[in-house]
């Protein structure tokens, strides 16, 4: 066997994996699935969520298989009881603190773990007023469940613009522009990038919005189109 290839044990299959690979890398050339919410292909994996986690070796921790790398003669389960337990448990405070009406593949997960959606009845959902500041999308923060992708591929990751950042903690914790300012005084250059990695319906094209809301062909003209606003009785008389 090569020098740069170790050997584990994945849901007792014997892979070959390349050194440095991670426990989610090794899942995937393994054909097996593992649930993901903050890592996504285009941003840095930084194991917020921990829906992904394995049991490895029977450890006292779970891993984040999206950052934790593959060890040599290992032995690891994908789906063990531990490891649904402790998925459902996630699924379930997320379900209980965030609106997840529009964020499909988290509520496929519910039903995959037999999510309780009613295990915390006296939690609060995060509580945020739409902000629609801009022409070219909205930001719903109560659907946002801080995954951190929309922030990380608006700065190193892709953009490096840094328009986005988190403000506050614990339940009050959302994603912000810097100072409350508004999106068109940000540096955001309304790539859209971060609407492309949400997971929710926290960021949501202003045309998308729009047609949901029922406005008419004019409205969405008018309200989604870009520039100065017009001075009282300019152009008045064309």
């Amino acid at each position: 066997m090569a020098e740069n290839v170790i050997k584990l044990t994945l849901d007792g299959t014997e892979l070959e994996i390349p050194k440095g690979a991670t426990l989610l890398d090794a899942a995937n050339q393994a054909g097996v699935d593992i649930p993901v919410i903050c890592y996504h292909e285009a941003t840095t994996p930084n194991g917020l969520c921990r829906i992904c986690v394995v049991d490895v070796d029977g450890g006292r921790v779970l891993q984040p298989a999206c950052v934790a790398e593959c060890q040599a003669d290992s032995k690891v389960e994908t789906r063990n009881e531990r490891v649904e337990r402790s998925r459902r448990t996630i699924l379930e405070m997320l379900n209980a603190s965030v609106n997840l009406d529009e964020a499909p593949e988290i509520q496929q997960m519910m039903g995959d773990y037999a999510a309780d959606e009613a295990r915390f009845p006296d939690a609060h959902l995060r509580e945020h007023t739409l902000i629609d500041d801009n022409p070219f999308y909205v930001r719903d923060y109560e659907q946002c469940v801080l995954c951190w992708r929309c922030v990380q591929v608006c700065a190193e990751d892709a953009q490096y613009t840094f328009a986005l950042t988190l403000k506050n903690r614990g339940h009050e914790t959302s994603v912000a522009t810097a100072f409350d300012i508004a999106m068109t005084d940000s540096p955001c250059v309304f790539c859209g990038q971060c609407i492309g990695v949400c997971p929710t319906g926290a960021l949501k094209p202003k045309a998308q919005w729009g047609m949901e809301q029922g406005w008419s062909a004019d409205e969405m003209r008018q309200k989604t189109r870009r520039g100065k606003k017009r001075k009282s009785g300019e152009g008045d008389g064309d």
